[in-house]
């Protein structure tokens, strides 16, 4: 049955009460400031609520969310939120993650999207295009996806490497600073960490 829209006040009511009862002094220390450790760039689909799948609390996560977990180096508000997480907030980790079954990725490899969507998703046809030798190895669609989804996390932590607010930042921080590439298996609800490419890592990066 779909949620109702009054239901979202009356369960925000109850987490409220549950929080304050559990902990009295939860709102007052939340409202002062954040202090997130992590920039989450994720997903818009909306079973990706990274704070559910790993028990995170609100204050914890510094979270951008687009669709199909694009890193657009051209995009004013992407960077805006990496510039403030970065040099503001000071988080030492960055994650970018994608998901299985994403239907901007499947959108953007059957070419069905269209309008801005289409615009936007551009880059993961041409990616596809790239990798099409190995992609069209893979018989199953939806595996064939499933490793499109991951080499899509793939490309946007390099295009992360490229902006000039990691690179300061690697300069900077050094191991303290790390970026790493994950994807969300909703079918089971566990997080895959991603190899990086040979050269990505941040420990053998040459700025």
């Amino acid at each position: 049955m779909p949620l109702e829209y009054q239901h979202l006040i009356s369960n925000n009511k109850r987490w409220a009460a549950l929080k304050k009862s559990a902990e009295p002094d939860y709102f007052k220390r939340l409202s002062l400031a954040q202090q997130p450790h992590f920039l989450y760039i994720g997903c818009s689909d909306s079973r990706m609520p990274l704070d559910t799948f790993t028990s995170t609390e609100p204050g914890e996560l510094f979270v951008h969310r687009n669709i199909a977990n694009q890193v657009s180096i051209t995009d004013i508000n992407f960077l805006s939120v990496l510039d403030y997480a970065v040099n503001v907030l000071k988080v030492k980790h960055i994650i970018v993650c994608g998901h299985y079954n994403c239907g901007g990725v499947a959108a953007a490899y059957k070419g069905q999207a269209t309008g801005l969507v289409g615009n936007w998703i551009s880059p993961i046809r041409d990616l596809a295009k790239e990798n099409a030798k190995e992609l069209d190895s893979i018989e199953d669609e939806h595996l064939r996806l499933n490793r499109l989804s991951e080499l899509n996390v793939i490309r946007q932590v390099e295009n992360l490497y490229k902006t000039h607010v990691v690179q300061r930042a690697l300069q900077k921080c050094h191991s303290d600073f790390q970026i790493h590439a994950w994807v969300l298996d909703l079918a089971t609800g566990h997080i895959l960490e991603l190899p990086l490419p040979e050269g990505l890592d941040h420990r053998n990066e040459k700025i």
